[in-house]
């Protein structure tokens, strides 16, 4: 099969060298795709822009044509002003993803509403649509309380449903994802689970990585240490560490915890450390680095963590959980799901109660001053990196869902005419 031409419509596109750091699964697939003969535009924003314009920008990026709109973002961001970034690079990347002209459109979430520039260029240029599910949505803004007028609610519920009905494929990140796709009624058949991956090539550090790391924090020292990295949001689960960091102080104070990161949380986060005195001793938070900076971080630490506030990320597929086993390093999480099965089954890390905070660092104490332990999980995770999770492999099924040969082109979108439903 030639070359495909994809539009590949991510808002929130990070590389390696992004400053802010950020999961770069996009990048990876893309430059995939790149070497594989097709020709990727990736349709996203500036985020770090002074203010909001129509100006589009582009850039060659390792082979991948980015358009970038200037419209500021973050975490910290309020409810409205976030929406109002999606809509406004809804309607902006409508046209760019069809200016393209591609053969395929794949329009990656959160969040949702870049399934309507995803359906519409589609449909436009008589592409072949694919919709990827990076979480749950609605379901996990309506359990976490971030949409909660009926309306909102109703609206959202309607777009997810837009969205499958239009897609020729779907990919899902996890299996309960998968199973939450399903649920809306489509066809199982056609969605195709892979994960976020492990980059092995980039998180094989040498060891003097990690030393140089611990070198620049005079702090840190040879102390056992558990790290974070990542978001400071309202489901990540940080304000859960610093709690858990508190306990374990009592039982050992040479553990110490690096938060690495930003978001609207984190002087909630910094907060919460100095209220309960652990802020500085045992606890130490610093902004985020780029996802180049994190493997050495990761060879670093002793314990990596992923852990979430809400029962509703028991489906994630967060980066940081990849990146740990990438790097061979043992994990850390407080939830039920696929993750959890997976780390008990292989050994590969600690599933700790979220709601027995005691008792967890109790667990946790005893596990870092272990070494038999240590080495084993090390060894349990470098192996789901390379077996289960390596990037290369995961990359068969995705391009084998967005460009599958003799894929089928939907018929031209006509005024007045069906919508072409699946």
């Amino acid at each position: 099969m030639s070359g495909s031409r994809i539009s590949y419509v991510h808002q929130y596109f990070t590389t390696p060298d992004s400053p802010g750091g950020g999961g770069t699964r996009s990048y990876e697939m893309a430059r995939r795709l790149v070497d594989d003969g097709h020709e990727v535009h990736m349709i996203t924003t500036d985020v770090d822009a002074p203010r909001p314009s129509w100006r589009w920008s582009t850039s060659l990026v390792d082979g991948i044509h980015v358009h970038a709109l200037p419209l500021p973002y973050g975490n910290e961001m309020g409810y409205r002003a976030r929406v109002r970034a999606f809509l406004r690079f809804a309607v902006a990347s409508t046209w760019r993803a069809a200016a393209a002209r591609p053969d395929v459109v794949l329009a990656t979430s959160t969040p949702l509403t870049v399934a309507v520039p995803g359906v519409v260029a589609a449909r436009v240029r008589r592409a072949r649509f694919v919709f990827e599910v990076r979480d749950l949505w609605p379901e996990l803004p309506i359990e976490v309380g971030a949409l909660r007028h009926p309306v909102a609610k109703a609206a959202a519920m309607a777009l997810a449903r837009f969205a499958y009905r239009h897609a020729d494929a779907v990919i899902a990140l996890s299996p309960g994802m998968a199973a939450g796709v399903a649920a809306h009624g489509y066809p199982r058949e056609r969605i195709a689970e892979v994960p976020n991956g492990c980059d092995l090539e980039r998180f094989d550090v040498a060891t003097e990585a990690g030393a140089a790391f611990r070198a620049a924090r005079p702090w840190l020292g040879e102390r056992p240490l558990v790290l974070y990295a990542g978001t400071f949001g309202l489901v990540n689960g940080v304000g859960w560490l610093v709690r858990l960091a508190a306990e374990v102080a009592r039982l050992d104070a040479d553990v110490a915890f690096l938060l690495l990161g930003s978001g609207r949380e984190r002087e909630e986060v910094e907060t919460l450390a100095a209220d309960l005195g652990v802020l500085g001793s045992s606890v130490f938070v610093e902004g985020p680095v780029p996802k180049a900076a994190v493997p050495a971080a990761l060879s670093a630490a002793t314990v990596a963590s992923s852990v979430f506030t809400t029962t509703g990320m028991v489906d994630n597929s967060a980066n940081k959980f990849f990146d740990a086993l990438a790097a061979g390093r043992s994990l850390l999480i407080n939830h039920d799901g696929w993750q959890a099965d997976l780390l008990t089954a292989t050994g590969a890390g600690l599933v700790l109660p979220p709601g027995d905070v005691p008792g967890a660092a109790r667990a946790l104490v005893a596990h870092l001053r272990d070494e038999a332990w240590i080495a084993s999980s090390r060894e349990a995770a470098g192996r789901l990196a390379r077996e289960r999770f390596a990037r290369d492999v995961l990359y068969a099924s995705f391009a084998g869902t967005v460009v599958p040969a003799h894929a089928p082109r939907r018929p031209a979108a006509t005024a007045g005419g069906s919508d072409g439903a699946a």
